[in-house]
């Protein structure tokens, strides 16, 4: 028959072959409904034998309008896959035992927060802790038999607070709420509101359940991760024990804690952060981070290792001008560790005799909103490394590098991606015509981009002003591309991964005529391109690009319309409002806002708003309390004032995260394009 012919065969695979990019051009766009089918793998636990991955399965519910957390499991050499726990409640932080057949993991599944154990070959789970708060860093026992973790313990009240009169309410009666007394000085955090006093304490609990033991006190700062010695009868630790701690944020030392009787010893202290302890399998050497005590925005994390016998501390990687994530022991003479490079996040390994090697490069996808760096990894005691693994084309899924090798295991959003026409991320550099600095940046072409046209240029800026932007998948930036924008964006001086000089560029001055420059200066390089149109400029950010955003709109009119999503418009209202400022201050500014008051000013969005005349779109959470609401409506009412264009939505319940659920993420992108189009030019 023909169809057997060699000719027919190859006429037929020519066809195919020529029929690919007509059927890639017939797919959908990206869909702002599409953002409910999103998934990604987060928390990718590798076993110690390396022969099962255990990861958390995140996976946005239309119904619920949240982001499932399950727990489901690989084969790491057949890729067989299945659910391990996947249901209605939420499931994190899935750890394993040092046997390869227990999983901790923590879970609402019995009615409130606690910590559970899985038993793989039985697959038996039971809970293990009844525990009055939800608890964190849990970390096994060497011998597997305890598991230790670090919970929150409220505070006796202050003699003040016993000594207020309260007289008995008659039966029946409704009187108003009790007021709230607030003494201490962290007292509020986004996301949680308005704090009560309580204090992190060190605690074990039996592997097989029972009753958790209290292991430290007092009003102290103690910290996770948790290290156990290899005979696991002692445990090491972050903490600051100064009872003046609240105005140290920049210190903590490392404190050794004897289970048998709760004695606690200083191990590493000096001015600077002494965190993330580690034992070498031998149990000879401690390996920890450090980061100096400086007063400024940025400091690189630094790897450090001590000598158990000596009491010597070796630091490695004093070359390298990034900051270290993350360090675990592959053996006694090297470790494994993550930093971020030039908008990625790599994984490498260091010997103790200084030598690095990058493994992979390409862990990504843990973060669906905006292209931020993420990802992490696990490794397995035979040297397996599991990872979140990303592109700009996808969200994360769960990856395994062996003998030089990746493979991913998953395609968690094939079906969904797979069948979409997404925009295109091209990487390029460019110079800031302040002082010739070169910028690194990205630039995203709307699907079906033809170089020939003209397109309208959506400038997208981070936030932080440190948290680097790279080459990784953004639903809300894909959106924009889907609708006809190429989108523009860069990693402006301040931000990481590109070393300490680059990153305090920005020391005491954003937002400012500095970052201004770098974001107007690519711009100018998009336009020089040829193909995008000048007269449809469109300026956007989140928290400090919300920031730049609204002080870009106060120097320059180039723009078509602005979106700026929490602001800060006041520094001297913002500082002294916000959950941060403490540390703020201290790292960011010269000094308190009444003595440097000049400063403060110059620095706010407030100061230039008599000179905008861009129509602008805020868009803050009510619960807001890193860029309190406050902020935008001070913007709100100054430009209505002066009769500007102006839209404030306000998101009802959300903190700072104002995108952290996904119809928010929707209504967040959906309002800028709306805003947006109103403003543009035909």
């Amino acid at each position: 028959m023909l169809s057997h012919t060699p000719l027919f065969r190859g006429w037929l695979a020519l066809c195919l072959l020529l029929m690919l990019p007509l059927a890639h051009a017939g797919l959908p766009h990206f869909s702002a409904e599409d953002i409910f089918e999103l998934e990604f793998a987060s928390d990718v636990q590798i076993s110690p034998d390396g022969q099962h991955i255990v990861y958390v399965r995140n996976s946005n519910n239309i119904k619920a309008d949240n982001t499932l957390q399950r727990l489901w499991i690989l084969d790491t050499s057949t890729g067989q896959h299945w659910p391990l726990l996947d249901d209605e409640h939420q499931y994190s932080q899935p750890r394993w035992a040092p046997d390869s057949n227990r999983i901790a993991f923590i879970s609402n599944r019995s009615g409130s927060e606690q910590i559970h154990v899985h038993w793989l070959s039985q697959r038996r789970t039971a809970r293990i802790s009844n525990l009055s708060q939800r608890p964190q860093q849990i970390s096994w026992s060497p011998d597997g038999q305890q598991l230790a973790f670090v919970m929150e313990v409220p505070a006796r009240p202050t003699d003040f607070a016993q000594s207020v009169y309260r007289p008995t309410m008659p039966a029946g009666a409704e009187w108003a709420e009790k007021p709230v007394i607030v003494e201490r000085t962290y007292y509020q955090q986004d996301g949680r509101g308005l704090l009560s006093s309580a204090y992190h304490q060190v605690f074990v609990v039996p592997a097989t359940g029972g009753t958790a033991r209290q292991l430290t006190d007092g009003p102290y700062l103690h910290q996770g991760p948790l290290a156990w010695t290899p005979d696991s009868q002692q445990l090491v630790f972050s903490a600051n024990r100064s009872t003046d701690w609240e105005y140290q944020p920049r210190q903590r030392d490392l404190y050794q804690l004897r289970l048998k009787d709760s004695r606690i010893t200083p191990l590493v202290q000096g001015d600077g952060q002494h965190y993330h302890p580690v034992f070498s399998p031998d149990g000879l050497q401690l390996a920890y981070l450090f980061a100096s005590a400086e007063p400024v925005a940025y400091r690189n994390s630094k790897l450090k290792v001590l000598d158990l016998r000596s009491n010597q501390v070796m630091p490695l990687l004093t070359e390298l001008d990034r900051s270290v994530e993350q360090p675990v022991w592959q053996d006694n003479q090297q470790l494994v560790f993550q930093y971020e490079d030039r908008g990625l996040t790599k994984v490498a390994r260091v010997t103790l005799r200084n030598r690095m090697a990058d493994l992979v490069s390409d862990l990504s996808g843990a973060n669906s909103g905006r292209p931020y760096l993420s990802g992490m990894f696990s490794l397995s005691d035979k040297g397996q490394l599991a990872y979140t693994r990303g592109s700009s084309q996808r969200l994360a899924d769960v990856a395994i590098w062996q003998h030089g090798q990746v493979r991913n295991l998953t395609r968690l959003n094939e079906d969904l991606l797979g069948q979409r026409q997404l925009g295109k991320v091209h990487e390029f550099t460019y110079r800031s015509k302040l002082d010739d600095e070169e910028i690194h940046a990205w630039y995203i072409t709307p699907p079906g981009f033809d170089p020939e046209k003209k397109y309208p240029l959506i400038l997208e800026i981070h936030g932080g002003p440190h948290l680097p932007y790279g080459p990784h998948f953004s639903a809300e930036l894909q959106r924009y591309a889907a609708e006809g924008y190429v989108v523009l964006y860069n990693n402006y001086r301040g931000s990481t991964s590109y070393g300490e000089r680059f990153a305090l560029l920005l020391q005491n001055k954003y937002a400012s005529t500095d970052d201004f420059a770098d974001h107007m200066s690519g711009v100018d390089a998009m336009i020089a391109k040829g193909f995008i149109d000048a007269n449809n400029l469109f300026i956007a950010g989140g928290s400090a690009g919300g920031i730049a955003t609204a002080y870009a709109i106060g120097l320059t009119d180039r723009f078509n319309a602005a979106a700026a999503t929490n602001p800060v418009i006041n520094w001297v209202s913002k500082v002294l409002a916000a959950d941060s400022y403490m540390a703020q201050i201290q790292n960011q500014f010269p000094g308190m806002p009444w003595e440097h008051l000049d400063h403060y000013w110059q620095r706010s969005p407030l100061s230039l708003v008599g000179n905008v005349s861009t129509p602008t779109l805020l868009f803050t959470g009510e619960l807001d309390r890193r860029t309190p609401m406050a902020e935008t409506e001070q913007f709100y009412q100054a430009l209505r004032l002066r009769q500007i264009d102006t839209a404030m939505v306000r998101v009802p319940g959300a903190a700072h995260a104002v995108s952290n659920r996904p119809s928010r993420m929707i209504a967040k992108t959906e309002h800028t394009l709306a805003w947006f189009a109103r403003y543009r030019q035909d």
